[in-house]
């Protein structure tokens, strides 16, 4: 029987209450280092890794060799950073040529660390509003990146067919499932759209947690404080025999595996609860 396209079934969203945000102490010569050496580098990498990606725009259709600039231009970030990674669970990676990579949302920092280390070719879920940045909007589009727009369910339910459509010819896809970045460094309410392009798509779930680039850069913080970081890959999650109606419980599957993985290693401990109970149709 052919699958419905019509929204994944899903309980009305909950706003969770609000959270004061956290005050960060930021030393002096950090803030110093930033200012005046780490944004310029970071600047002066991204210029010129962009230019080189808009070159390679010209003939690279398949967007191997533009992926290959964005995993350079991660690793000088990440060296600009002064932040190195490491990738705990990599064997776990090789089993899946298609998959969607679903990771918590911590800081801008996370799409360097997760270019830089992930060791294919892929494609992002990503808010259309970033394709209006330079250079960074420049490649989305070059490069064959999946906008999604969620000012309403027809341009999201559109978002996630694009999304479907790169999963079924073999491209894996990345998804932040939170759709922002945390505000204090917990994980917040969850999304299901991760859930039903595997589901729509047929591939399975592999959850990724991303450890320390929150205290690298929290949100609304314009400084770096340098320090190692980590990213751990859990056991992928299969999607046979299921629907877009079990896109629900898949999604709470989902989180509470990427939640297990992050709280296991960070800082933090377990009591801001995952609420997938939220879950919409967002990636």
């Amino acid at each position: 029987m052919t699958q419905s396209l019509s929204r994944p079934q899903t309980t009305p969203p909950v706003e969770p209450p609000p959270i004061s945000p956290p005050i960060h102490h930021i030393p002096a010569h950090l803030r110093y280092l930033t200012l005046f050496l780490l944004i310029p580098a970071m600047a002066l990498v991204t210029v010129f890794f962009g230019s080189i990606s808009l070159v390679c725009a010209l003939w690279d259709r398949s967007g191997r060799q533009q992926h290959l600039v964005a995993r350079a231009w991660a690793a000088a970030m990440l060296r600009c950073a002064l932040s190195p990674v490491s990738l705990v669970g990599e064997h776990k990676l090789k089993n899946y040529p298609a998959a969607v990579y679903a990771s918590n949302h911590l800081s801008y920092m996370d799409t360097p660390a997760l270019f830089a280390k992930l060791p294919f070719q892929f494609r992002i879920l990503a808010k259309q509003g970033l394709w209006k940045v330079p250079f960074v909007g420049w490649y989305l589009n070059r490069s064959g990146q999946v906008p999604i727009d969620s000012g309403s369910s027809r341009s999201a339910i559109a978002g996630l067919l694009r999304g479907v459509s790169a999963l079924k010819s073999g491209m894996p896809l990345l998804v932040f499932p939170e759709g922002a970045r945390s505000p204090d460094g917990s994980m917040r309410s969850v999304h299901s759209g991760c859930a039903f392009m595997a589901l729509r798509a047929g591939v399975p779930l592999v959850p990724l947690a991303l450890i320390g680039t929150y205290d690298l850069l929290p949100i609304h913080v314009y400084c770096l404080r340098p320090r190692p970081l980590m990213i751990i890959v859990g056991d992928p999650i299969p999607t046979d025999g299921m629907t877009t109606k079990d896109a629900d419980a898949l999604t709470e599957r989902l989180y509470a595996e990427i939640g297990k993985m992050y709280y296991q290693y960070s800082d933090l401990d377990a009591s801001p609860q995952i609420d997938s109970s939220n879950a919409t149709l967002g990636a």
